[in-house]
């Protein structure tokens, strides 16, 4: 009995060192699987960052399977990593009832789970070695965005210094404030990062924002100089306007000695002259008030294009004083003696003919022809001149389109000598 109960005390007394034995080879086995399964972690989130660049660079079905295929990694990552949390939990190794037996299976267990989880980071390392070339040309293009992110950054930047600066020369620029505004969001897209919105929207993005704000920094800084160039407008056009209308009540005086002096088909095409005249700078100095207002409340483009109304009524008007002014005086030129004028357009043929004859015993009928035909015109138009109060506008007109068809033939003449004909 004593032997037995000394047997079983030695007995038990094995057993139970054994048993620590195994309970330290089992923690010792968790302590394994847990340092697999955290390194399993890891590579698995470095991994990821990589194929989120990956992903958000490269859209070439290369990318697109290798992303896929990370997918699938990730689902037998997430099996083994629950083998693993059951299998830990199965297994108390601290519990005072924990026997041999169960100390053996938690180590044979544990040790398992911990070559799976060794195995799948072993290929998931090999996977991620694979993707090289593709990693490093994404990495590339990421490369480009950090620069070009910073180009938009300062650019728009530069346009709100810009808009201050003008600002503070007392423009308000509200339109320019709008619109540069309006290109923050972009900016903040930008700052987003490439992974919310793809390299390529990046690039494009950061490109338009410095395309839009280089833009509105440059209207900024010419806005006080189109300040100063639209009150230099307004002072010219406005100067200009007083004179033509001064002028303009003198149309009416040349009007009356033409038709003193000289025949109605001299005179009656310049009938409306005096009221589009007048009407021409009324609506000119109308339109200045508006274009005015404009630059006080500082719409530039209103402003602008008042101002060139303006300027288009007062041209019409100088057009109509000149039309009478010069109509008079070339009228009495040619009232006084019109051998001159007819002398002028004379020469201007026997010139074109000496030309057409150059080098030709008979000239070409194509040159001849209108200027044998010129001739035959000036002397009727000389004519012409009959009764107490000639026609010499007739005459004038006749003379400068007999002028200008010799100048045609010349200019054919010398086209075609020029070609070799």
């Amino acid at each position: 009995m004593a032997a037995m109960n000394g047997g079983g005390t030695r007995r038990w007394g094995w057993g139970s060192g054994r048993t620590e034995n195994l309970r330290a080879d089992a923690q010792a086995a968790k302590d394994s699987a847990a340092a697999a399964f955290y390194e399993l972690d890891t590579a698995q989130r470095d991994l990821r960052i990589s194929i989120e660049t990956l992903s958000a660079v490269d859209d070439s079905p290369a990318a697109r399977k290798a992303v896929a295929d990370f997918g699938e990694f990730g689902h037998r990552i997430d099996q083994v990593s629950h083998t693993y949390i059951n299998t830990v939990d199965a297994h108390d190794l601290d519990g005072d009832g924990l026997d041999s037996s169960s100390a053996a299976r938690a180590r044979a267990e544990l040790d398992r789970v911990r070559q799976d989880l060794e195995r799948t980071k072993a290929e998931l390392e090999r996977f991620g070695e694979g993707l090289g070339p593709l990693l490093r040309k994404a990495e590339g293009e990421l490369a480009r965005l950090a620069p070009a992110v910073e180009r938009a950054r300062q650019s728009l930047l530069g346009a709100t210094t810009a808009l201050e600066t003008a600002r503070g020369a007392g423009l308000r620029a509200d339109d320019l404030a709008a619109r540069i505004a309006a290109l923050s969001p972009e900016l903040t897209r930008l700052n987003e990062g490439a992974a919310q919105h793809g390299v390529q929207d990046t690039l494009q993005r950061a490109d338009r924002v410095v395309r839009e704000a280089e833009e509105l920094r440059g209207e900024a800084e010419r806005l006080p100089e189109r300040a100063a160039e639209t009150d230099k407008r307004l002072a010219s056009l406005r100067t200009r306007a007083e004179a033509l209308g001064n002028r303009a009540s003198q149309v009416e005086p040349v009007l009356s000695e033409l038709r003193r002096r000289f025949s109605a088909a001299c005179w009656q095409d310049l009938q409306q002259v005096p009221g589009e005249t007048e009407r021409a700078v009324r609506q000119a100095q109308e339109k200045l008030g508006e274009a005015r207002t404009a630059r006080e409340e500082q719409r530039w483009a209103d402003a602008t294009s008042r101002l060139s109304t303006v300027r288009a009524l007062l041209n019409t008007a100088d057009e109509g004083i000149k039309a009478a002014d010069d109509r008079l005086r070339r009228l009495n030129e040619v009232s006084f003696d019109h051998t001159q004028e007819v002398e002028r357009t004379r020469f201007a043929i026997r010139d074109a003919q000496r030309l057409a004859m150059a080098g030709r015993s008979t000239p070409d009928p194509r040159h001849a022809g209108p200027l044998d035909d010129a001739v035959g015109r000036v002397d009727r138009a000389v004519e012409s001149l009959t009764g107490r109060h000639p026609d010499y506008w007739h005459l004038l007109t006749e003379l400068d389109a007999v002028r200008e068809t010799v100048r045609q033939v010349v200019e054919q003449i010398r086209e075609e000598r020029g070609q070799g004909h």
